[in-house]
């Protein structure tokens, strides 16, 4: 299965290049159509379809579904209001069942319902008969083709105040930005892919699901040794305000850097000193005292910013972290310091940096762009262009973008990483990963699935301090 993401935009052009090269539209459209039937099938084993069908070519769609369902021995009635023109009127012609107007009466009698109504191209809210039969649905189950009618297929918002919350979602070739980003994920139910003939080069889109497939874990060597795995350094705050970097310490330690150092100011070298063992304590005091210990270029990858605290100190912090040459997380109040000086810190970022905010430390950076971007996707990927580094935006439905345009939509995080400290651990993840060599992006988006697997293998009562030690199950899994 591939993990490549296609706007509509994209998928439009993917249909038109099937179909210039050999593979009829009318071809796409019952194979769509026999996809969404074998899925709805497989959900749901008897009863009554109403297929509520819109005048495109997502209705054509419902229309070959109606027709396969009835051969399979469902009791089978159509919505629709007619005026079907092209692929979909020739599908609509071969229905010889039932058909009622479009309206929530026809809902009456329905064991569960295929939403054929609109698909992914739609860009406007729901209105007339559509909107009363998608208000009407209440708890029956749907099947939705392609995407929950209501829903953009490029941002994952509703477009209007109703939209189909589906059971099930069948789309076709590849998904869509709208079936990861939220709330859509949580509007598409369960998700299938199905192919319909559409060729694997028909377009390239530089946009991905998150998965291992897409990034090359650094293994280590038979031959390795500590030094040859790097050797990770997490800058502390100071005593009150320790925890934080100590769990990015053993998140990166975990997950394979050779090495891991605490850099803690003087006031915090005894408190981190009693709670480490394997990781060891670097004292420094100040930016100076930090940008002489980052001298030593073995140490090859720095986490700043998580327990830090916000102003100007942390901002010689950063800066002396940025000048050793190493690779960088940045993270928490690294950012938080400069939300009113964001081009300092972005003129001295690098391609191996990793900014990790969630959406509240993005606006103080990035001021207006989440409000003003069409979707946290479109958000991303101009921050990263705007500040030159990889930007990592926290969140249920997490997306890592390259300045490039390169970007990654993660969709497995559970609800249980919503906890305290899980965002160290996953700098820490981040920062353990660099120190072996990976790419800033690589080592982002591995952290970042790595992550939500092992906060999913722990499950319910997770904590931080937990994702270190279930990290094990996870690499286990993936071992070559």
């Amino acid at each position: 299965m591939s993990h490549e993401v296609l706007t509509v935009a994209q998928m439009t052009a993917a249909d038109a290049f099937a179909v210039a090269h050999g593979v009829p539209s009318l071809t796409l459209m019952e194979n769509a159509g026999r996809a969404v039937a074998e899925a709805a099938a497989n959900h749901i084993s008897s009863g009554k379809a109403v297929v509520l069908c819109g005048p495109g070519n997502n209705g054509g769609d419902g229309f070959v579904v109606a027709r396969l369902l009835q051969e399979r021995g469902y009791g089978v009635t159509v919505a629709h209001d007619g005026g079907h023109k092209g692929d979909a009127g020739a599908m609509a012609a071969k229905w010889k069942g039932e058909s009622v107007k479009l309206s929530p009466a026809a809902l009456d009698g329905a064991t569960f319902v295929i939403d054929a109504l609109f698909g992914a191209g739609l860009n406007r809210p729901l209105e007339g008969a559509a909107r009363d039969v998608v208000a009407a649905l209440g708890d029956l189950p749907v099947v939705a083709i392609d995407v929950p009618s209501g829903l953009s297929g490029d941002t994952g918002r509703p477009l209007g105040d109703v939209a189909v919350r589906a059971a099930l979602t069948v789309t076709f070739f590849r998904k869509k930005p709208g079936h990861l980003l939220l709330p859509g994920r949580l509007l598409c139910g369960e998700i299938v892919v199905a192919d319909i003939g559409i060729p694997p080069e028909a377009v390239a889109s530089g946009l991905f699901e998150n998965s291992p497939e897409l990034w090359c874990f650094s293994w280590p060597r038979l031959d390795a040794h500590k030094y040859a795995r790097g050797h990770c350094v997490v800058v502390s705050g100071p005593a009150h305000a320790t925890g934080a970097a100590r769990l990015a310490a053993r998140g990166a330690l975990r997950i394979g850097a050779g090495l891991v150092s605490v850099a803690s100011p003087p006031d915090a070298v005894a408190v981190n000193a009693a709670h480490l063992t394997a990781i060891m304590v670097k004292p420094f005091e100040g930016g100076a005292g930090l940008a002489e210990l980052l001298t030593d270029r073995r140490f090859n990858a720095v986490v700043v910013g998580p327990g830090l605290g916000v102003g100007g100190e942390t901002r010689e912090a950063v800066f002396a972290v940025l000048a050793s040459g190493a690779s960088v997380v940045l993270d928490a109040d690294a950012l938080t310091s400069f939300r009113d000086h964001p081009d300092a810190l972005f003129a001295r970022l690098h391609d191996r940096c990793v900014l990790t905010p969630h959406a509240g430390e993005f606006d103080r950076i990035f001021p207006g762009l989440l409000e003003e971007s069409a979707s946290r996707l479109d958000a991303a990927r101009a921050a990263a262009a705007q500040c030159g580094a990889v930007v990592l935006l926290k969140g249920p439905d997490t997306v890592i973008a390259h300045p490039d345009g390169k970007a990654v939509i993660n969709a497995n995080a559970p609800p249980a990483l919503a906890t305290a400290g899980a965002g160290d651990v996953l700098a820490g993840f981040i920062g353990g990963l660099l120190a072996q060599g990976m790419t800033a992006f690589d080592a982002a988006c591995a952290g970042t699935w790595l992550h939500g697997d092992a906060a999913a293998r722990f499950g319910l009562g997770l904590i931080a301090e937990d994702l270190p030690e279930i990290l094990p199950e996870s690499l286990a899994a993936l071992a070559p």
